[in-house]
């Protein structure tokens, strides 16, 4: 039962280690000034609406105070995966060989005849046990 659980939790735990092994994410910060306005993951993030009052101050002023600050953590791209042809031919022979050995291991069981299979046992009428008061013990 505990070995049942163990494994596969680890295998759970392994699939998403995988998995986020090669997700690849993007934080995007948003700053107005020195203070952060707005992190995001997986989409852009929201400004503070300065861009507005510079649209509309172009002409006054050319000062820029915000920024956006672009993290990009990229997963494992590379991701190994080996065929049969990839091995070396000792690798190849122990592994065919292995297999061919573990498929010959098993082998079915002879057809067992059973004489009495269509056998009716009688009906019990009386417990003979009981009534001699002869126990087992």
């Amino acid at each position: 039962m505990i070995k049942q659980i163990l494994h596969k939790s680890f295998s759970i735990t392994l699939a998403f280690l995988v998995l986020f092994s090669t997700v690849s994410l993007t934080i995007e910060k948003h700053f107005c000034g020195d203070v952060l306005v707005d992190v995001s993951i997986f989409s852009e993030g929201e400004n503070c609406g300065m861009k507005t009052l510079e649209i509309q101050k172009a002409a006054i002023t050319k000062m820029n105070c915000c920024k956006n600050q672009v993290d990009v953590v990229q997963g494992q791209k590379d991701l190994a995966i080996k065929t049969f042809d990839d091995l070396e031919f000792e690798q190849q022979v122990f592994l065919a060989s292995f297999t061919y050995a573990y498929l010959n291991l098993f082998e079915g069981l002879p057809k067992q005849i059973i004489p009495n299979k269509d056998y009716a046992p009688p009906n019990i009428i009386v417990d003979i046990q009981l009534m001699n008061d002869t126990f087992l013990i």
